[in-house]
């Protein structure tokens, strides 16, 4: 990991740090890179893929149709609304 590989994930998350930041992050992201290379190194045939370590399901809601037929009361407060839908801004050029 290098400066200008911070710099650049930095400009990419639109995110400004400090110089003395950036160095910092040089280290840490490099430390994290190292463990990330030693994991691949580990063998792993014959384990099952693991979403979470609880073993769990999540919660799914019926898929039915509701407020989606009356968009007046849905979008009343809505800042920005085109089209009987929620406006938002754009975030990517």
């Amino acid at each position: 990991m290098d400066l200008a590989t911070v710099e650049k994930i930095a400009k990419l998350a639109r995110i400004r740090f400090k110089d003395d930041e950036k160095q910092s992050l040089v280290k840490e992201l490099g430390g994290i890179m190292q463990w990330i290379e030693q994991l691949s190194q580990v063998n792993t045939d014959g384990v099952e893929p693991l979403a979470s370590v609880v073993d769990t399901s999540l919660p799914l809601r019926k898929d039915v149709v509701n407020d989606g037929e009356n968009p007046e009361p849905v979008l009343a407060n809505a800042p920005a609304k085109e089209h009987n839908c929620f406006a938002v801004p754009k975030v990517i050029e």
